[in-house]
């Protein structure tokens, strides 16, 4: 078992639309994948998207019967994190509660450490 600072959850309203966004493309094999990259308003930024292999420097998350995978260089940014599923008036995405942040900006999407 990992240490929690090496983990990243997620959410049940997350999960619930990483199943729906994997039951439109008709892949049961897929998951979310979630990366760091440098870039942003902030320093670094989020993305997100769906793919159906892992590799060896990859780490697999399973919640609420939904699957994340983040890459090694990733989770040293990421350890720790809650990914979340939000819809608002202005929009629906998902949302990362990352403790290791010290500023993000303003739509979420970038951060620093």
């Amino acid at each position: 078992m990992a240490e929690a600072s090496r983990q990243v959850q997620m959410t049940e309203s997350a999960a619930t639309r990483i199943q729906e966004l994997i039951k439109n493309e008709g892949n049961s094999d897929l998951m979310l994948r979630l990366q760091v990259s440098g870039g942003g308003c902030s320093g670094f930024q989020y993305e997100f998207s769906l793919d159906d292999k892992s590799g060896s420097d990859d780490h697999v998350f399973e919640n609420h019967g939904a699957k994340m995978v983040v890459d090694e260089v990733s989770l040293d940014l990421l350890g720790g994190a809650e990914i979340d599923f939000v819809r608002e008036l202005v929009g629906a995405a998902f949302r990362v509660n990352n403790p290791n942040a010290s500023s993000s900006c303003g739509c979420g999407s970038s951060f620093s450490i």
